[in-house]
């Protein structure tokens, strides 16, 4: 069976590191499919979750929560650089919840402040920020409540 080699790579090292028969990832621009034989590229990530299905048992899908980066795919060899990324086995969903309920207080904060006064470019920092970590957030708690 034709298989590929699947690297995910942050900061504190290599997260993941296996043999797959697909991976489904979402770029900037859209969601991309992956298989065995497929072209060279290069293409910035979302925040959102990757699938890949592992060769050694088709039913298996391990689900990775990717907070972007950028996805190269050479000769059957993915790589995928990110600042963070976590398996849904090691995912404190718990944690993720709060950290959901922090970034929809800080928005909703945010957001009366703007309405409330002219827009300011450092309040619509704290805004982008806000809605990166509730991405992130949302991200996380998706892949922590696979089914596996």
């Amino acid at each position: 069976m034709a298989q590929m080699t699947v690297q995910v790579v942050t900061p504190d090292g290599l997260k993941y590191d296996h043999h797959a028969s697909f991976i489904h990832a979402v770029t900037k621009d859209g969601q991309i499919g992956i298989l065995p034989g497929h072209i060279n590229l290069i293409a910035p990530l979302e925040v959102e979750e990757l699938k890949v299905r592992r060769v050694d048992d088709e039913s298996h899908v391990d689900w990775i929560a990717v907070n972007g980066g950028i996805i190269e795919v050479k000769d059957d060899f993915i790589t995928i650089v990110a600042n963070s990324a976590e398996r849904d086995r090691d995912i404190d969903v718990s944690r993720a919840e709060r950290a959901k309920q922090r970034a929809e207080r800080v928005l909703e904060e945010e957001t009366k402040r703007v309405l409330e006064e002219a827009t300011k470019s450092d309040r619509n920092d704290d805004v982008q920020r806000a809605q990166i970590a509730l991405r992130r957030a949302l991200n996380r708690i998706n892949v922590g409540t696979k089914i596996r």
